[in-house]
């Protein structure tokens, strides 16, 4: 007979997902803005650089360590002593709230005593953005402790604070500046947009955690203090291992930033050479990677977001455990394995229309088009990772995902060199990397997970899968044909003949997936609106 069908994920997913897509979509709107007012120059890599570092401290602290060491702690003491958990929740965020001020008043005197150089903007672009690393690493974490409660809509709905704050703020300093586009007087203006994003995300992030406290009448008691400790203490031992091997992971997304800003805040050489890559390298990069996480995020992480606290609860059971973890891989490649073919299929008509416009011409849509296509591929391997890595941490197992987590990120580093450096790939060499060692990861988590929990990839998964591919090689046939059919991209209106191409295109690859899934009666499809039933 088997275990039951395990219920619940689908429809938090569900929920996740949607709130995602309207806060992704603004997110298109602002890449939209950015590329039209501020446009592929070095100004605009200084901008994302800065950026980048306060988002390594939230995949870290937030999203990372500690939200996956804190939410089997708190499932598991809400079940036996909510004034506990409740105390649990506190304890860490006022923690965590006073580590990361000292860590930001740390980085800003370092800061202070660096030299000016030619990347003058950037350096004085840093100190702003780290103003947003305390504020969007305790939002991140509240949206942890709101997941384990059932409160999925604030932590899916919060980039849209960051969306609106920077759209206004592009707008601001373009309407400040004398050209067409932002000039490096007032691109500061969108360093301090960010900082009042996470003004307003951690504000109500932590007004929602307070709201849904509930009250008891009877106060904690000596043995709810003592298994608060403990859970705290539980935290911290799972936390610290996973930071320090977490650290290294966010330190190669940091040298990927570095090798591909290095023209903006170090020079045009290194070693006394020529750099071989520009100074719109990172801006390109940034560009392409916005586009393909659009529905990563919509998706994948929506999904492995809703699954983490069935899992932490299921883990126990290991039958259970692994047929949630099943369910989760055929709804996530569900999405997943689409969503990689049909961006690499409309990959100009989908750059154009999000990004083509007043500062951002068809030669910097050709660039960012030749970075989505090799992210895109492992699109749907980004997405598994996500799931898998969650199932680690549910049961405790950290340390063995940090581990391959490590290996991946030398093979990405060492790739990322011999790409950059040994052949005439550019920035595309970084793209090219991420995919491989993200394929890379999942064989290497797939294996070991597989050796506790029993087959991840077993008939149960593959069998659907293979139906999966065939569907998407009718959608790709079909979408192929319709391009043909459709008239090409002009010159003279690029947006327009690419809003038609990208709205036709879509529609017929979306109408032969999913008529095609209907006709296979895959239960997946109602799996992805929601429904928990099986077949």
């Amino acid at each position: 007979m088997g275990e039951p069908a395990p219920r619940g994920f689908q429809r938090h997913a569900f929920t996740v997902a949607a709130l995602t897509f309207v806060s992704r979509v603004g997110g298109l709107a602002r890449d939209a803005c950015m590329s039209r007012f501020v446009g592929l120059d070095g100004l605009t890599s200084g901008f994302f650089f800065a950026f980048l570092v306060p988002n390594l401290f939230r995949r870290l602290f937030g999203e990372g360590a500690l939200s996956a060491a804190l939410i089997p702690e708190q499932t598991r003491l809400a079940s036996r002593d909510p004034a506990a958990a409740r105390r649990l929740v506190a304890a860490v965020l006022s923690g965590v709230a006073l580590g990361l001020l000292a860590i930001l008043l740390l980085a800003e005197l370092l800061l202070a005593f660096v030299p000016s150089s030619s990347g003058e903007v950037g350096r004085s672009l840093l100190p702003i953005t780290l103003m947003y690393m305390p504020l969007v690493c305790i939002a991140a974490l509240g949206g942890a402790v709101l997941q384990v409660r059932g409160r999925f809509a604030v932590t899916a709905a919060i980039p849209v604070i960051l969306n609106l704050c920077l759209i206004a703020a592009i707008m601001l300093a373009w309407w400040r500046s004398d050209g067409d586009s932002v000039d490096a007087d007032q691109i500061h203006l969108l360093a301090w947009g960010v900082v009042a994003a996470g003004v307003l995300q951690a504000g109500w992030t932590v007004a929602e955690v307070v709201r849904t406290n509930g009250r008891d009448a009877t106060p904690i008691d000596a043995r709810g203090r003592r298994r608060a400790r403990i859970a705290r203490r539980r935290v911290l031992h799972q936390a610290l291992p996973m930071i320090l091997g977490l650290g290294v992971l966010q330190l190669n997304t940091f040298l990927d930033g570095l090798i591909a800003s290095w023209p903006v805040y170090v020079g045009p050489t290194i070693l006394g050479m020529e750099y071989p890559l520009g100074e719109d390298s990172m801006a390109t990069l940034s560009f392409a990677s916005r586009l393909y996480e659009f529905p990563l995020g919509v998706f994948g992480i929506a999904i492995a977001t809703a699954i983490f606290p069935q899992l932490a609860r299921e883990v126990g059971e290991r039958g259970r455990f692994l047929a949630t973890v099943h369910r989760g891989l055929r709804l996530t490649l569900f999405l997943g394995i689409p969503a990689s073919a049909g961006i690499v299929l409309v990959r100009r008509e989908f750059t154009t229309v999000v990004l083509e416009g007043r500062a951002f011409d068809l030669d910097a849509v050709r660039a960012v088009v030749a970075v989505l296509v090799p992210y895109s591929i492992a699109l749907w391997s980004y997405s598994v990772n996500q799931l898998l890595v969650r199932a680690f941490y549910a049961r405790r197992q950290a340390m063995t995902a940090v581990r391959i987590a490590i290996l991946v990120v030398c093979v990405n580093l060492v790739l990322n060199l011999v790409f950059v450096f040994g052949t005439s790939l550019g920035v595309s060499g970084l793209a090219v990397s991420t995919a491989i060692c993200a394929v890379l990861q999942t064989v290497l988590l797939s294996r070991s997970l597989s050796t506790t929990v029993g087959r991840i990839w077993s008939m149960e998964v593959v069998g659907p899968t293979i139906r999966m591919l065939v569907l998407v090689s009718l959608m790709s046939l079909a979408v192929y044909g319709v391009g043909v059919l459709l008239p090409p991209m002009t010159a003279t209106s690029p947006w327009i003949t690419a809003l038609i191409r990208l709205g036709s295109l879509t529609a017929v690859g979306a109408a032969v997936y999913l008529v095609g899934a209907g006709i296979l009666r895959m239960p997946e499809l109602g799996w992805a609106i929601g429904r928990d039933r099986g077949r």
